[in-house]
């Protein structure tokens, strides 16, 4: 059952046993979810004519263990039909601009604890031994996803010698880049809500070709899944126009360092020539501030703005 559906089914699940004024509120509830959301009990109470005290007991009718859970569950249902837009609103409408730092941080913590309880471990370890076995390792993620996919595809080639990052501005573009996709290659799926229809498609064609699928994804769920033999879990929160991806982040991070663990020599080989080539062609020289040397860089640079 998903978050977004759960408070209906729970009101539609118990409505025939409800009092009359617990049904009151369920029809207000039903037909005015983006109105009650910003309401307290006492005031819900008020708007539908019943007590404070017949809230709470409507809530805890429902299953929850008080109002704020149970509202909670109504600002879930709330994002899940509401537009962006009105979905910023509903997150953020009650928080005063000097709090919305701490309350935004305070959220991505919670998400990252959230993530910390419910991921599966043995999944995840199977996640670390399907890539180290790979022949060759896709990595896809579109949209508000393609910077995660970016970021993982950029640490797994320091150990692996064919990663090969998924871009595309359509499905043929998708397809044409894992023609060569197998049984023996492994392809990693990023997508949260709103899901995106590309990766999907990429996932099912390797899945068709007998590739192995990882997906990181919101829940068990999550369309992502149709064609995944491991699934890793991370909390999301489409709370507005900008999507909250710490914890996704997290687990990419936390997947990469288990991965180099494995891969230690070849990493530390790879580094060892990588910074070869950056002092023999001065590669981050006029690119990253060296503290030590800082004052001649500039000297540096302010003949270099003479010579121009």
């Amino acid at each position: 059952m998903s978050n977004t559906n759960e408070l209906t089914n729970r009101i539609n699940e118990r409505y025939s046993s409800m009092s009359k004024g617990q049904k009151l509120l369920a029809n207000y509830i039903t037909d005015f979810y983006d109105k009650a959301v910003f309401l307290t009990a006492a005031k819900l109470g008020e708007v539908v004519g019943v007590s404070e005290s017949t809230v709470v007991r409507f809530a805890a009718q429902l299953g929850y263990k008080g109002y704020p859970e149970f509202q909670k569950a109504l600002e879930e249902m709330v994002r899940g039909k509401l537009n962006s837009i009105q979905r910023m609103e509903v997150t953020y409408g009650r928080i005063s601009q000097s709090r919305i730092l701490e309350s935004v941080l305070h959220a991505d913590m919670e998400k990252i604890k959230g993530t910390l309880e419910k991921i599966d471990e043995n999944a995840f370890e199977l996640a670390v031994e399907t890539i180290l076995n790979a022949e060759r390792i896709y990595v896809v993620g579109i949209r508000s996803c393609a910077p995660l996919a970016s970021f993982l595809a950029f640490y797994l080639n320091f150990m692996f010698d064919n990663v090969i990052q998924l871009h595309t501005n359509s499905s043929s573009e998708l397809f044409e880049q894992m023609v060569r996709i197998g049984k023996e290659d492994v392809i990693i799926g990023i997508s949260f809500p709103r899901y995106s229809m590309r990766t999907l498609k990429a996932l099912e064609f390797a899945n068709n070709r007998s590739a192995k699928v990882i997906t990181l994804t919101d829940s068990v769920h999550s369309p992502m899944n149709l064609y995944s033999s491991c699934n890793l879990i991370a909390d999301s929160d489409m709370a507005s126009i900008v999507d909250s991806l710490v914890a996704p982040l997290s687990v990419i991070n936390a997947l990469i360092v288990a991965l180099c663990m494995r891969k230690q020599d070849e990493v530390a080989d790879t580094l060892e020539m990588l910074e070869e080539i950056w002092d023999e062609y001065q590669v981050y020289e006029n690119d990253e501030i060296d503290y030590i040397d800082d004052k001649l860089k500039m000297h540096y640079a302010k003949i270099g703005d003479l010579d121009v």
